[in-house]
């Protein structure tokens, strides 16, 4: 029997966790990824593992966790309609949707439970880089180091609202670092086609204006960097114009969000108003020009964006302002070669 939350309530003992893995041919990870859910020391826990029609040894790899878990098989269609199914079967009050090659480390639901409470959208937790094998490589994200304020005591939920309405972005781990309570994904979900292909994409822009955001400043979740993770953006080239088109989609997202909670939209200049989205559209300009996504844009716009970052309001320390700004302009004035060079030590 399905052991129900109820948001009123002050103890958290019964809140009931679905943590669903779209697994598209990630074989050599998803079974650390699903032992990490099954060992989480929390008693009302379900697994929803969908294979996305993978062609290589994931099946056998999921079948092996038998009852344990609850596996679905389906033809490819992306990790969007993945998620959507996914989270169709699940039951929980809180609902993660961890990646395939991601780790939850041992105690995240029990952390997650601890700050639990009414009229949260969701309770994000930093995540650590790691690599192929699980050892620990550069720093957690999102870098809460070059944020204001710092946290503790806190980075409240108003602040984030604040910072996505003005710059269309706030600090905020990709999707398994992100725990989403059902009440929220409820007034979104099923994600058609006219959102983003990534999950968490839609669900990080529209977070903020439907409920509350807390923060758990401890990475609780192995993030693994293994050359070729679907967000690896120097990967390819063309990359940086999909990221800045999933921008605009995001930025539609949340239009919607302020629209079903009867908030005025953000304003479309939020677009180039974001410190990183600047450094994406630097690399999209000089790297694939003839594509680039964003109506108004131009290297013109995007120095005169870099020259105002350092003195616009905004969640990342006027330090580091400065430094995203050094390396956007040079990154925009430099000899393609060289700009070349920059956009990938950037982003490698």
């Amino acid at each position: 029997m399905t052991v129900r939350y109820s948001e009123s309530a002050s103890n958290h003992a019964d809140l009931f966790f679905s943590i669903v893995i779209a697994n598209y041919n990630y074989g050599r990870f998803v079974g650390q990824a699903i032992e990490s859910a099954l060992t989480q020391d929390w008693p009302h826990v379900e697994v929803i593992v969908v294979d996305d029609g993978s062609t290589d040894d994931s099946a056998d790899v999921i079948r092996s966790f038998g009852e344990k878990i609850t596996a679905i098989f389906k033809e490819n269609g992306g990790q969007r309609e993945a998620n959507n199914l996914g989270f169709d079967k699940s039951e929980g009050d809180v609902v993660m949707f961890l990646d395939a090659d991601d780790v939850l480390v041992p105690g995240a639901l029990r952390s997650i439970a601890s700050v639990w409470r009414a009229g949260l959208s969701k309770v994000q937790v930093l995540m650590q880089r790691v690599d192929a094998q699980k050892r620990p490589m550069r720093n957690a994200i999102p870098k809460m180091r070059d944020v204001i304020p710092k946290i503790p005591p806190g980075l409240s939920s108003e602040a984030i609202r604040q910072w996505a309405y003005k710059t269309s972005e706030y600090p905020t781990p990709p999707g398994s670092g992100n725990a989403w309570a059902r009440s929220f994904l409820e007034r979104i979900f099923p994600l058609d086609a006219s959102y983003d292909s990534f999950t968490d994409s839609t669900c990080i822009a529209m977070a903020p204006y439907i409920g509350d955001v807390e923060t758990i400043a401890a990475p609780l979740v192995l993030y693994r960097m293994h050359g070729t993770n679907d967000s690896a953006m120097s990967a390819n080239k063309s990359n940086f114009r999909r990221e800045v088109a999933r921008a605009i989609k995001r930025y539609h997202a949340a239009c919607k969000a302020c629209t079903m909670t009867g908030r005025p939209p953000p304003p479309l200049n939020t677009l180039f108003a974001g410190p990183h989205l600047l450094q994406v559209r630097v690399a999209s300009l000089r790297l694939t020009p003839e594509d680039h996504p964003l109506p108004g844009d131009s290297r013109s716009r995007a120095l005169y964006d870099a020259l105002s970052i350092p003195f616009r309001a905004n969640f990342e320390r006027p330090g580091f302002r400065f430094l995203i700004a050094g390396w956007s302009i040079a990154a925009l004035l430099a000899p393609k070669n060289i700009a070349s060079t920059l956009i990938r030590r950037r982003f490698i």
